[in-house]
């Protein structure tokens, strides 16, 4: 008979050989202890492997597929997962020590929540803080308000139930990029989803991340992905596209180019540093010669400080 656990943390990685340690360490270090680490390695090519067969903790579960992108591993996790509740996690963030108490606690004391997301501190790839993410919403009703609109959950952040979950039927297989944003949808039919607003990981940006400035997805992929989030699902139409779509798109060069990008903004709206939101944008435009949005950014990024935060300010509305 299988030995049930409270939590399994799921971590899907591929290729996090740079951050994987300090992710699986901080996971080890909670506060509260009664967990699994699920991790499904999905396909790696460096040495995430090697390195998470270096640990001897017996709450590690590691499994090893071909490499199917993450939300093949995520429901393959989802099948093998062990515990009542699933925390999710990413292979290069790093959890605080008291992470899944908090969580736990917050679920044990409210019966009828079936998810719960958190605030987040925003690192870039070296570690450095860029910004404090909090959510646009923190009950259900001020979620349910936004969810059609924007994500408003952190996804490395969520702790959800794993019966719940498996209700819905995983995470979409179609909705690439997104498919944790259809995923949320769901979870209201089956009880309280709620935010806190109590900074629970560091969330880094880099380079080799899945995740990349939505703006520079396109403007085709956004109406397929708020279509898709409006309907609950992904049209085969829809998914094939959104797969010609990302193959352009997921290649070393646009994805590092993104990420300085992004990480520019963020200096410049969230900081107001001018000079490495420049710095960053200088890198974005050296990889990318033939993408406008840095240039733009660049020379924004002179303008005075109180016209920079009505801007954001404004485009935040």
């Amino acid at each position: 008979m299988e030995t049930r656990v409270p939590i399994t943390v799921l971590m899907p990685a591929y290729n996090a050989g740079p951050y994987i340690c300090q992710a699986i360490d901080s996971v080890l270090a909670q506060s509260y202890g009664d967990f699994e680490l699920l991790i499904i390695n999905d396909g790696s090519t460096d040495n995430t492997e090697e390195l998470i067969n270096g640990y001897s903790d017996g709450r590690i579960r590691l499994y090893t597929q071909e490499n199917k992108g993450v939300i093949e591993a995520l429901n393959y996790g989802l099948q093998l997962a062990r515990g009542r509740y699933i925390a999710r996690f990413d292979a290069d963030d790093v959890c605080y020590p008291d992470r899944l108490k908090i969580q736990y606690d917050y679920m044990q004391q409210h019966p009828a929540c079936v998810l719960l997301g958190a605030a987040s501190d925003y690192i870039d790839k070296d570690g450095n803080y860029l910004f404090e993410w909090q959510p646009p919403a923190y009950d259900t009703a001020g979620l349910k308000q936004k969810i059609l609109e924007i994500s408003p959950f952190d996804h490395p952040t969520i702790m959800y139930r794993l019966d719940v979950a498996l209700k819905i039927g995983g995470y979409p297989k179609g909705a690439i990029h997104f498919e944790d944003h259809i995923f949320w949808t769901h979870f209201f039919e089956y009880g309280e989803v709620r935010n806190l607003d109590k900074p629970l990981i560091k969330h880094r940006f880099n380079p080799g991340s899945v995740t990349i400035d939505e703006k520079w997805r396109g403007e085709r992929f956004m109406k397929i992905k708020y279509r898709s989030v409006k309907s609950g699902v992904v049209s085969d139409e829809d998914a094939a596209e959104l797969k010609e779509i990302i193959k352009h798109q997921d290649i070393k060069k646009y994805k590092e180019a993104a990420y300085y990008s992004m990480i520019g903004k963020k200096y410049l709206w969230n900081r107001h540093d001018p000079v490495k939101a420049r710095a960053h944008f200088k890198q974005a435009i050296s990889i990318m010669p033939q993408k406008a949005e840095p240039y733009m950014l660049y020379l924004f990024s002179f303008m005075p400080q109180k016209l920079v935060e009505a801007v954001y300010n404004r485009s935040k509305k």
